[in-house]
């Protein structure tokens, strides 16, 4: 009898959930699949920094300064995972109060009550956490690409600190935190404004005030090692799958449309950079079509669960070529030495990617649908430029006043004589080879 009113009960209340699904579903409950998809974004997302990044970077440099690469951005690693902890994931993702439009409050800070069984949405928010502490981590490493082979370690871990604390905290809330630009309609899905435009602004205000390296660009300074170049891009394409499938933060079918758009958009722009790069130099080249293919991911990245796969198309073979332009034909007419093409990749790829996101959500483009209060592609074009605009300007801003402090305070570039020795001799009392 006890068993008869219990299978009664069971399947009274099965039956209210069906009834009712609104509130069967009325709290977050914890999914296991969406938490196993999202431990696995966010470690490949970290290895996008270290080694993929890593070792992309390094490669590109001259051989006395490739330890230097890969101790900037093992040390970023580990800087930004302290920061984000005590106050950077507090003041991107908890409330600030009258001042939420603009950065969040130190409600959260140190990760107060972010305990074991805390949610957000359907996986722990510890696993929400450490998947956006590896934004903060790849965003500044980014533009390690600039300034590489002459800045000072000192000068970069000052500069780097107050980056993320000024400016990159900031536009991540005013996106994804509840700020200003998420109220206004802006579509970000995985970071082609927060991560890519503002560090390609970034590096390029930082390419400019810190000056050519010695020689440059009349004397040839050709990457050491292309080998480690081409492997460290494959493991950027491949956990890039983390970085926009994953920003769905659940294991459905806009995650596994943000995958194939990934992959369909990295393909087409490194075909177009390859073909562009032929038909005017003769020959392709291994730096050209694993840098189109990075490219094409850059602009992927803000349309990823907002667009189908014609728009993938589309936008990979618009970076590539755009992307060609910038880091080649932009960078000799401006004069400036970005060293790795941090601007010429991740600026110029995360604007093309921006400003077509607001094309190609549309749903008659296989789009998934504008940002709130939008209906026209105009107006979601619209509010991509401001945006992209306002990110720039911004970042642009901040980023110079910070230069200019740091170089007043301690100086931002190693002397003459250390650049010509290399930065791992100079700086780290190191060589990266020894034969």
């Amino acid at each position: 009898m006890n068993i008869l009113t219990k299978r009664a009960g069971t399947l009274g209340m099965a039956g209210v959930a069906l009834l009712f699904p609104a509130l069967a579903m009325a709290e977050d409950k914890l999914s296991s699949g969406d938490t196993a998809w999202m431990l696995t974004s966010t470690v490949l997302v970290l290895f996008m920094t270290i080694p993929g990044l890593s070792l992309f970077y390094a490669g590109m440099v001259r051989s006395k300064n490739v330890l230097s690469v890969l101790m900037q951005c093992f040390a970023i690693t580990a800087l930004m995972t302290v920061l984000w902890t005590v106050y950077g994931y507090s003041m991107a993702f908890s409330d600030g109060g009258s001042a939420n439009w603009l950065v969040g409050g130190l409600g959260k800070a140190f990760l107060l009550g972010v305990g074991v069984d805390s949610l957000s949405g359907t996986i722990p928010e510890t696993v929400f956490v450490v998947f956006q502490m590896t934004f903060a981590i790849i965003t500044p490493a980014l533009i390690v690409g600039a300034f590489a082979e002459r800045m000072k370690f000192s000068s970069m871990l000052v500069f780097l600190t107050a980056w993320v604390t000024l400016v990159y905290i900031p536009v991540c809330h005013w996106v994804w935190g509840g700020g200003w630009m998420s109220s206004h309609g802006v579509l970000d899905f995985a970071g082609g404004t927060v991560v890519h435009i503002n560090a390609g602004i970034a590096g390029l205000v930082t390419a400019i005030i810190l000056g050519k390296r010695k020689g440059y660009p009349k004397t040839h300074m050709t990457p050491h090692n292309l080998t480690l170049t081409v492997m460290g891009a494959g493991m950027l394409w491949v956990g890039w799958f983390g970085f926009n499938a994953g920003s769905e933060l659940a294991a459905d079918g806009t995650a596994g449309m943000a995958m194939a758009v990934t992959q369909i958009a990295a393909a087409s722009a490194a075909l177009a950079w390859m073909f562009v790069e032929w038909l005017i130099h003769g020959k392709p080249s291994a730096l050209g079509i694993v840098t189109g293919a990075v490219g094409g991911l850059v602009a992927i990245t803000p349309a990823s669960g907002y667009v189908g796969p014609m728009g993938a198309l589309v936008i990979g073979g618009a970076s590539g070529v755009v992307c060609f332009w910038g880091a080649t034909s932009l960078k000799r007419m401006m004069g400036y030495d970005d060293s790795l093409d941090a601007f010429g990749v991740h600026g110029v790829g995360g604007i093309v990617g921006a400003i077509l996101t607001g094309v190609f959500a549309a749903t008659e483009y296989g789009g998934s649908g504008f940002g709130d209060g939008i209906t026209t592609i105009g107006g979601q074009v619209w509010a991509q430029g401001l945006g992209v605009v306002a990110t720039a300007i911004y970042c642009a801003v901040a980023t110079a006043i910070i230069l200019f402090i740091v170089k007043a305070i301690m100086g931002l570039r190693v002397n003459e004589e250390e650049e010509t020795m290399g930065l791992d001799i100079a700086l780290h009392d190191e060589r990266g080879y020894s034969l």
